[in-house]
């Protein structure tokens, strides 16, 4: 044995011959606790990771591309019948409305009554515009409709002059805390416009006016301020209080632009159409003078314009309320 033998230190170990046909064993490789990368090394890593998720997020757009593009006539199908069920919706709300509330307009001519007007209210459709009328008609808002006229009687329909913002009506509401604006009312009727097609005022419909289409644009002036030259607007007229409403004798879509629907006429129609056959006072808008002087926002063609289509005699609401 080699542990036996003793070896001098000027002596080298004997040789031993190595048996290159004895196969020799190779230790396993020891893990590495750390591994180590070159700054190269990482970019390149990263690169490449990016590069195959590039290719997996392209092919998978590509796919979903060829998909649509296999069948562009089923999608086409499957949105008209989306619209069409929405549209067919809004059709619904928009023309099966029930009136919920009943309102009464009792009504005479020069003193000699004609008979009542019973309405209902659409409160579900026009919540704002329905409450509005209701207190109106009630004396709710502190003031009413009683012994109020009707100003304004067209081929189509019939107006009322509604509650003054100034003076006695004006005081009288202001106890209850009322005011007469009346923008709840024109998001309401924008709202109804945009979801409604179609002529909205047809014949028996009762609507609020909300706004003035005719209004002139305001009037562009110079003042001084400050010693100063500055650009101002003045209005011209005045927007609608929110307080007159029309009866519509006929289906009247020029009335779709200004006037809110609040209900219809459920009994005493024949009543409106006495209204409508009492003389007026003739239409002289088609002069040429008045349309310079209204385009120009002559105040005195304002004021004639109040008369034209006004009635000789006089039509008065004479008690007014809500129906149990």
């Amino acid at each position: 044995m080699l542990h036996h033998l003793k070896l001098n230190p000027t002596q080298k170990p004997p040789y031993i011959p190595q048996n290159h046909n004895q196969p020799t064993t190779v230790s396993p490789p020891i893990p590495k606790q750390c591994i180590k990368f070159s700054r190269r090394e990482l970019t390149i890593f990263t690169n490449s990771s990016l590069l195959l998720l590039t290719s997996q997020t392209l092919h998978r757009n590509t796919v979903l591309e060829a998909r649509a593009d296999e069948n562009p006539q089923e999608i086409k199908v499957e949105n008209e019948q989306q619209e069409a069920v929405t549209s067919q919706k809004s059709i619904s709300r928009c023309m099966e409305k029930v009136p919920t509330k009943r309102a009464f307009l009792d009504i005479s001519i020069e003193g000699k009554p004609m008979g009542r007007i019973v309405i209902g209210l659409y409160e579900q459709s026009a919540p704002v515009g329905a409450a509005t009328f209701g207190d109106l008609v009630s004396g709710r808002a502190g003031i009413s409709f009683r012994r109020k006229e009707f100003v304004k009687i067209m081929p189509n329909y019939v107006q009322h002059g509604g509650i003054r913002s100034y003076g006695v009506d004006a005081e009288l509401a202001s106890r209850t805390g009322r005011n007469f604006k009346n923008d709840k009312l024109v998001d309401e009727w924008e709202r109804e416009n945009e979801e409604c097609l179609g002529t909205k005022n047809l014949a028996g419909t009762v609507s609020i006016i909300v706004r003035d289409p005719s209004k002139p644009p305001p009037k562009v002036k110079l003042i001084a301020r400050g010693g100063k030259l500055e650009i101002d607007q003045e209005e011209v007229g005045v927007e609608p209080n929110g307080t007159e409403f029309t009866i519509a004798t006929k289906d009247s879509p020029e009335l779709d632009s200004s006037a809110l629907v609040v209900g219809k006429v459920i009994e005493g129609m024949d009543v409106v159409e006495k209204i409508g056959q009492v003389q007026t006072v003739q239409d002289n808008t088609s002069s040429p003078y008045f349309r310079v002087a209204k385009l120009i926002g002559d105040k005195r063609a304002v004021v004639a314009e109040r008369g034209f289509n006004r009635p000789y005699s006089k039509v008065i609401v004479t008690n007014c309320g809500l129906l149990e």
